[in-house]
């Protein structure tokens, strides 16, 4: 368990650090920088990196709404879900510590939003709270929905890495005007502890609703999608 711990822990770190790294110091840098879509590609990146690292070691969660999600999916021993949860935040925290010591060393600095996600008046497009809500549940869910059936046994094996980071590539492209993109309550918990905004005051929602999320994605995937015999012309006898 102590490996699996510490897989958690690193994966989380990465995810934060790489993700929200690109975003507090390369989006806007010079000028117009990487943009969302170079902060999008940079956090489905850390995913298929640690997937490949050590997703053989902890199965690669680094996010508790997939670790509840896999635990309601049957692929996950629910005694262990608590131990990934936490050392998923606490991979998150010392991310987010490492990432605001290097931001801050250049002249002038301030946190700002500091890569948080929120609604309102933190939106990145001024969306409401029930806007964010929605978004959040969904792309978890459809998340949650790839996980499940990229790592399922009816595909072929070595390749869930890629359509899993993929994936998160995908959900941030279209979530981030919205929320600036959770999907992820140990991300969101890690950086708006040390932002400069009232995202702490909003955080309740992104533990709820990607937690909701990859309830719901489990949930679909375990009683609608999950493959049962193969049909013929769809990868079956036949095709």
């Amino acid at each position: 368990m102590v490996r699996n711990l510490a897989a958690e822990f690193f994966g989380t770190f990465w995810l934060v650090f790489g993700g929200c790294g690109a975003a507090v110091l390369a989006a806007g840098f010079p000028d117009l920088g990487i943009g969302f879509a170079g902060v999008a590609l940079a956090f489905g990146l850390t995913v298929l990196t640690m997937a490949y690292a050590v997703g053989g070691i902890s199965g690669g969660h680094f996010n508790p709404a997939v670790s509840l999600g896999l635990a309601l999916a049957g692929r996950f021993e629910w005694k262990a879900l608590i131990p990934y949860w936490i050392a998923q935040v606490v991979g998150a925290v010392v991310a987010a510590i490492v990432l605001y010591v290097i931001a801050s060393g250049q002249a002038g600095w301030e946190p700002g939003g500091f890569a948080t996600n929120g609604y309102g008046t933190l939106s990145p497009g001024g969306y409401s709270l029930l806007a964010a809500l929605v978004i959040e549940i969904v792309l978890t869910a459809g998340f949650l929905v790839v996980i499940l059936g990229a790592t399922s046994a009816a595909v072929p094996g070595g390749f869930a890495p890629i359509a899993i980071g993929l994936a998160l590539t995908l959900i941030h492209l279209v979530s981030i005007p919205v929320t600036n993109t959770s999907v992820n309550p140990a991300r969101s918990t890690g950086v708006a502890l040390l932002a400069d905004t009232a995202a702490l005051g909003q955080l309740w929602l992104f533990w709820i609703a990607p937690l909701v999320g990859g309830a719901l994605g489990a949930l679909i995937w375990r009683h609608l999608l999950m493959p049962g015999e193969p049909l013929a012309g769809v990868g079956g006898e036949g095709s």
